[in-house]
């Protein structure tokens, strides 16, 4: 398994011989609005052009349709004949904009042997999260790889440690910038002790902690991770590849 990140919560995927790209974030620099006031998003460019991050791509995974994670840019240019899998209720949205094939998961999917399985997500708390929508996470399978959990736009709470629980993973990415919403001081995604709790939670999985210095509303950034890290935790950056 390789695992790039592109920027934000933006990856490409090389898993069981095929390759996947997940939540395409694909703006330019400062091309679109603030949420804080602080700074147009996103704060940084790609890494490298947006065809080299969408080169050999055969699937792609959305999580939800905030435009952070899938963006009027990935709308025209990710390929519409590739499989898109995505959280139920969004699979309208994404047909509208050109997508061929659509599948909203529910439970599992197969998918040229990769079993795709949603878990569920709380993007904040209270009437933040209620704001902020359903969101998902979702788990890959597949013969001779690592089980990887990629959690999402998820805070930590009970339903994570349960999907660590049930299927084990050897490899979790979590979006650790601890970016809060309005006034709620609450964050929307997991901070710094949060990431760090999974890490204790799952002392046998490597934890790649993503979703950091792209967006204006983030409270955490690689340097305040670094400062508080466990052998365990990667912290990529932009364009950097892991292997497991």
């Amino acid at each position: 398994m390789k695992l790039q990140l592109v920027r934000s919560a933006t990856l490409r995927l090389t898993y069981a011989g095929h390759l996947l790209i997940i939540d395409p974030y694909l703006a330019p620099k400062h091309s679109l609005r603030s949420y804080t006031g602080k700074s147009p998003n996103p704060l940084v460019d790609l890494p490298f052009p947006i065809e080299q991050v969408l080169a050999g791509i055969e699937m792609a995974v959305i999580s939800h349709l905030h435009s952070d994670h899938f963006d009027s840019v990935a709308y025209e240019r990710v390929p519409k004949d590739i499989p898109v899998f995505c959280q139920p209720g969004d699979e309208g949205f994404i047909r509208g904009k050109g997508f061929q094939q659509v599948t909203p998961v529910t439970g599992s999917v197969l998918w040229n042997g990769i079993s795709i399985t949603r878990t569920p997500g709380s993007h904040g708390t209270g009437h933040t999260a209620e704001i902020m929508g359903q969101v998902s996470g979702f788990v890959f399978k597949a013969a001779g790889e690592p089980t990887l959990y990629w959690t999402g736009d998820t805070i930590w709470y009970e339903p994570v440690q349960q999907v660590i629980r049930e299927h084990q993973p050897e490899v979790i990415v979590t979006h650790s910038s601890g970016a809060v919403w309005g006034d709620d001081p609450k964050p929307i995604v997991m901070d710094a002790a949060q990431t760090l709790a999974v890490c204790q939670f799952a002392p046998q999985a490597a934890v790649v902690a993503v979703h950091l210095d792209s967006l204006d509303h983030g409270q955490v950034s690689r340097a305040d991770l670094q400062a508080v890290s466990v052998p365990q935790l990667r912290i990529p950056l932009d364009g950097e590849t892991l292997e497991f």
